[in-house]
C-alpha cells in the first residue's frame, strides 16, 4: 500500500475515486474496502497499480522506515 507512503499518490487517488464510484471511499491502514465486488473500480485500481512499481515501492518503504527509526532514536523518552 504505497498509497500512504506517497502523499502525492494518496491525494491523486482521493481525487479520482469519486469520479469512478458513487460510494464513499473506505480506507484502512493498508487497505481499500469495498462492500460489493460490483462496486470495485477496476480501471482506477489498474491506474493506481501502474503509478508505483515494486522497485519504487520498496525504495519508498525503506526511506520511510529509516526516517521513522531516526525520529524514534532522536525523540525524548
Amino acid at each position: 500500500m504505497g498509497i500512504y507512503a506517497d502523499l502525492k499518490l494518496l491525494k491523486w487517488f482521493q481525487t479520482e475515486y469519486p469520479k469512478h464510484c458513487k460510494t464513499k471511499l473506505d480506507m484502512g491502514k493498508s487497505c481499500i474496502r469495498f462492500k460489493k465486488k460490483e462496486e470495485i473500480p477496476w480501471n482506477l485500481i489498474g491506474e493506481l497499480a501502474k503509478k508505483i512499481s515494486p522497485k519504487n515501492w520498496i525504495a519508498l518503504y525503506e526511506k520511510n522506515l529509516k526516517e521513522t527509526k531516526s525520529n524514534q532514536k532522536n525523540s525524548p523518552k
